[in-house]
C-alpha cells in the first residue's frame, strides 16, 4: 500500500482542509496512461466507488484502481517551495 512521509501527510491535510467538504475530502490520484507511469492529483470531495482509500495521520488519499496498483510499493513525499508551490515525489519503500 502507498505510504506517506510526514511532510506529505501534513501537506495533503492542508490542501484538502481548504475544500468545502473538508471532513470527507481527499487527494485523488489517478493514472493518465495505460502504463501507469504518469499521475494526476486533485482534491476530491469523496472517493469514486472503485478507489482505494488510504488514510495516514488524518490525510486521505483516493487512488483510482490503476494508480493503486502502480503505487502499491511506493512512498509519497511532498514539499512546498519558497513561492508556495507544492511538489510531490514518489520513492521506493526502503
Amino acid at each position: 500500500m502507498l505510504t506517506l512521509t510526514e511532510n506529505a501527510s501534513t501537506i495533503v491535510k492542508t490542501i484538502t482542509g481548504q475544500s468545502p467538504d473538508a471532513e470527507e475530502a481527499g487527494l485523488r490520484i489517478s493514472s493518465s496512461n495505460p502504463q501507469n507511469t504518469a499521475f494526476a492529483a486533485a482534491v476530491a470531495p469523496s472517493p469514486e466507488p472503485a478507489d482505494q482509500v488510504v488514510e495516514v495521520s488524518g490525510a486521505r488519499l483516493f487512488l483510482e484502481p490503476g494508480a493503486a496498483v502502480a503505487l502499491d510499493d511506493k512512498v509519497l513525499d511532498a514539499q512546498v517551495d519558497a513561492s508556495g508551490s507544492v511538489s510531490f515525489a514518489l520513492g521506493a519503500v526502503a
